[in-house]
């Protein structure tokens, strides 16, 4: 438990400073896509022996900037080329896992969290990742945040945006892979869209919505921890389903007002 909260902690932190930029950049889509397509990368593992959230995070920046070159550079559509990658990575991930011999307790946990066994070493991966994540984010801010709402005024002003763009996906790579261990490579995409969702809701300035995304995340990890223990239930969906909670309230509280 207490390696589980010293992780959860790390990785909520950095999961809901990521997710207010994917909300306000609306590409959720693009979230869910990459951490569907980390289950390539962890089939890869399984199949080659090397540690699957290794793969799976070399995996999911490749996917991330695949996805981002074709929209960019070719003729099809962000969301279009982000199914394609979807649906290959999970194929492929199912195509490995059938070729494997040994994956289905391990395979479970991968697909649906399994933070109350993970271990001292992944502990330490997992805060220093978060750290070292939140750390470089902090750099990138506030011209993400330009690039955000007016693209071409930031290209004018001669902010690198490709570089914050390529620092953006690798950051979102980072935290979905922290989150595999997590809430697992299904809920993950939760994780990354409802606390931002949530303090859009909630805030109105730029920061306050940022802290309030961090806070809801933060808060929705301990409790789901707490209420799991308690009550013997999956920790991954627990965690999902108080951030959902706090979402229903925060739109109740916005229609009020």
């Amino acid at each position: 438990m207490q390696r589980a909260f010293i992780a959860g902690i790390a990785m909520a932190l950095f999961a809901g400073v990521i997710s207010t930029f994917i909300v306000l950049r609306r590409v959720s889509f693009l979230g869910s896509g990459i951490s569907h397509a980390a289950f390539g990368g962890v089939a890869i593992g399984f199949f080659s022996g090397i540690n699957p959230l290794t793969t799976a995070l070399i995996y999911c920046i490749a996917v991330a900037f695949a996805i981002e070159i074709i929209s960019t550079r070719g003729k099809v559509a962000e969301d279009t080329a982000i199914g394609v990658f979807f649906s290959g990575s999970m194929a492929m991930g199912v195509v490995l896992i059938s070729l494997s011999k040994s994956y289905a307790i391990d395979l479970f946990g991968y697909l649906f969290g399994s933070i109350l066994a993970i271990s001292t070493e992944e502990t330490y991966i997992a805060v220093g990742m978060a750290a070292a994540g939140i750390i470089i984010f902090s750099f990138i801010m506030k011209d993400l945040l330009f690039i955000t709402f007016n693209e071409e005024l930031a290209i004018i002003n001669g902010i690198q945006v490709r570089l914050i763009k390529a620092c953006f996906l690798l950051s979102m790579a980072v935290v979905i892979v922290i989150g595999i261990k997590i809430v697992g490579i299904v809920l993950i995409s939760a994780l990354l869209v409802i606390p931002g969702a949530t303090a859009k809701l909630l805030g109105q300035k730029f920061y306050g919505i940022v802290l309030i995304s961090a806070i809801v995340a933060v808060i929705s990890t301990i409790a789901g921890l707490v209420v799991s223990y308690v009550y013997d239930l999956a920790s991954g969906g627990t965690i999902v389903m108080i951030l959902v909670l706090f979402f229903g309230i925060a739109f109740l509280l916005r229609r009020r007002t």
